[in-house]
């Protein structure tokens, strides 16, 4: 019997809605979902090989309590009456020792967040966290100080833009692909793309205008495109004088930083500069000026992508078709939301232990998902509090994060660390309780809303029993609330969740059966900017903010030119590519064939200088840390920095196919988690300095 499942991919945190086939339990093909607007039915190379994730027997497979030291790789394989006892009861153990306020769980991000969010409200814990320290941080702090509201409170609205900036956002590797066939539309429609980079990425090759920059100058450069729109009259004069504030300090901030003065700092011509003004000008307000989506990279980024949303403002495209429309939730469409998991339990009164929200110079961050990075530099003091507990759901940060070595020493005082994964990693192998989570095809997951100028509901359904001892999220985290006596979401099924938060929508289940999604409006709805709009002080885009002032960090702060390589040296540089998702696909068997290890991207004239030719291995290395890799010799990277994409180096014996194959980028940024943007929160990975040599 062949039978049509909808679900969403879980091969990165894009979660782009799909289809499968399934004939007589097996599932035969997976698709992208032809009904979800601008999918195409399409899925990209790692949502395709969902199928070899399920197939792999290279993952966590049941249960296991470590046995031997962590990270020693000795294992006893268990029950999960066992596994969820043994959890439950430590955490309850450390609770009344040190509170709940002493238990730390970090995730991924994603739609699907509410029922473990929901379980750390029940123990009584405030510190949620998520990976964002290590990518879109400084992008979401830098909208919050903006306009008021977070990074997702406006959309990108591609397929009708007339002009896309691409910067910090490589978005034909970093595949959203309904972004990406969005924004192809748009090119045939004459859309014109520029990207800013440091590399000629994928995305640059199909870009209409490649600026190759000097890396750690784009803030540099964003101040001179501020400047050329203001001093030329360019901007919207119209919108600016009705919602930007602070309009006159931004104009004499960014006097001096003309583009004759940025191409000496960028490598930037300023005529290009002064051209793309132009055109982006001529264009608004059908303009995308994207913030950033990795923006964990210098000391300013987060002025960078604070810069990028000034410019958008200037053009006039929040709210506008084309641009930076806003993001329409239920209420706006005249319909009510699902009821929130969360909701079950109240939020919890203590102050986070990362200090988000209340410490002294941490009060401008948002406190939703914290940071963790923070949190662990609690694990090591116990200032404010000791973080006892941490749960790392779907969430690796020994790779994540700068110097495996240096993170997983702050983690030396936990008594207990679970790892909630679907495949081997890092953390995994260090962890004290593992408890294997379902691969997305064999786990169904809580109903979700997509906002956007069409939101709608989405789910997630159950493809094909585990093939393993394996679990999905609401299993594991309903098993863990029943043993804590959590009995408010001890739910028993999938469908009793679901009912739960349908109730009062007017829908039920079987509205998501022919499509897998229920849309909540039959066009697209393009709000009007309005006094409600911009959740600030004033109610309008501010350029000067309150709480950023007061915690000492300058709402417009002067451009400091970035470090220069020493002697010999090269910044390194990391990004994504098309068919891996940072390090958690690099062991799959269908991916790894594609790209079984990384390459070092390194200039051809400096290549020449140290005898390197294309092909051939080189050493790689910073203090503490080397490895040999590939070089790829190219004119199109910057001479300054060298480039890797990220993921590779694994280490693991139970991973073969990925063991002893390229070189991890993170270790070459000794002691790096320290090093972070005060601003907005992340992590300043690329201020690192590697030396490169041909291999012995």
């Amino acid at each position: 019997m062949k039978k049509t499942v909808y679900g969403v991919c879980g091969m990165c945190t894009v979660r782009c809605p799909m289809m499968s086939v399934v004939e007589d339990g097996k599932i035969v093909t997976i698709h992208g979902n032809p009904h979800a607007g601008g999918i195409k039915g399409a899925l990209c190379a790692r949502g395709a090989a969902g199928l070899a994730l399920v197939d792999d027997d290279e993952r966590p497979q049941f249960p296991m309590i470590r046995t031997g030291a962590r990270g020693e790789g000795k294992w006893r394989r268990v029950s999960w009456d066992e596994a969820l006892t043994h959890v439950a009861e430590r955490l309850t153990r450390i609770k009344a020792e040190h509170g709940a306020r002493s238990i730390l769980l970090s995730d991924r991000g994603g739609p699907f967040r509410e029922i473990h969010r929901a379980f750390m409200r029940g123990l009584g814990s405030p510190n949620y966290c998520n990976h964002d320290a290590a990518c879109a941080r400084n992008v979401q702090h830098a909208a919050l100080s903006i306009y008021g509201f977070d990074r997702k409170g406006v959309g990108y609205d591609l397929k009708n833009a007339k002009h896309v900036v691409l910067q910090t956002r490589n978005i034909f590797e970093a595949i959203n692909v309904k972004e990406v066939n969005d924004l192809l539309d748009a090119k045939a429609n004459g859309c014109k793309i520029t990207c800013i980079d440091v590399r000629a990425s994928v995305t640059a090759g199909k870009a209409d205008n490649f600026l190759l920059i000097r890396p750690g100058t784009d803030y540099a450069f964003n101040l001179a495109v501020i400047n050329e729109l203001l001093n030329k009259e360019l901007y919207d004069k119209e919108f600016a004088a009705k919602w930007i504030k602070d309009l006159d300090a931004l104009i004499a901030f960014v006097a001096p930083y003309t583009p004759a003065w940025a191409e000496a700092e960028t490598g930037v011509p300023a005529k290009s500069i002064e051209k793309l003004a132009k055109e982006l000008s001529q264009a608004a307000p059908a303009v995308i000026w994207h913030p950033g989506w990795m923006t964990a990279r210098y000391s300013d980024s987060f002025h960078m992508s604070r810069a990028a949303y000034i410019i958008n403002a200037l053009l006039g495209v929040i709210g506008a078709k084309g641009g930076l429309p806003l993001a329409n939730g239920p209420g706006e469409v005249g319909k009510k939301n699902i009821k929130d998991l969360m909701a079950i339990y109240p939020k919890p009164t203590e102050q986070r232990v990362d200090g988000v929200g209340w410490m002294e110079e941490r009060t401008h961050f948002d406190t939703g998902p914290g940071l963790v990075n923070l949190a662990y530099e609690a694990m090591v003091t116990g200032k404010p509090y000791p973080i006892k507990a941490y749960i790392a759901h779907r969430h690796d940060p020994l790779m994540a994060f700068p110097d495996s070595r240096d993170v997983k020493s702050k983690w030396d005082n936990l008594d207990l660390l679970v790892a909630v994964t679907f495949s081997w990693s890092d953390t995994a192998w260090n962890a004290d309780v593992v408890l294997p989570l379902s691969p997305y095809l064999e786990r169904e997951s809580t109903i979700a809303c997509k906002k956007g100028c069409a939101p709608y509901f989405f789910v997630r359904r159950r493809t094909a029993e585990p093939r393993f001892d394996t679990r999905a999220e609401w299993e594991i985290y309903c098993g863990l609330a029943k043993k804590m006596g959590l009995t408010e979401m001890a739910f028993e099924s999938i469908e009793d969740i679901w009912k739960f938060q349908l109730d009062g929508t007017g829908l039920g289940i079987e509205d998501f059966e022919a499509t897998g999604m229920v849309q909540l409006t039959d066009k697209a709805f393009y709000r009007e900017v309005d006094e409600k709009t911009f959740k600030t002080p004033s109610g309008k885009i501010e350029i000067i903010n309150e709480k950023l002032e007061k915690d000492g960090v300058p709402s417009l702060a002067p451009y400091v030119s970035p470090e220069r390589p020493p002697k010999g040296h090269y910044r390194i540089t990391f990004g994504r590519v098309g068919v891996h998702t940072q390090g958690h696909t690099v062991n799959n068997p269908l991916l790894n064939a594609q790209m079984s290890e990384n390459l070092l991207w390194i200039n051809e004239a400096e290549a020449q200088k140290l005898g390197i030719a294309d092909g051939e291995y080189v050493e790689v290395t910073a203090p503490g840390h080397g490895g040999r890799i590939k070089a790829f010799v190219t004119p199109f990277m910057h001479s300054e920095a060298v480039f890797m994409v990220h993921g590779f180096g694994h280490t693991l014996p139970v991973e073969s196919r990925a063991r002893g194959k390229g070189v991890a980028d993170n270790e070459l940024m000794p002691r790096g988690i320290a090093k972070w943007d005060k601003g907005g929160g992340a992590i300043a990975m690329q201020e690192h300095f590697v030396t490169v040599r041909r291999a012995t």
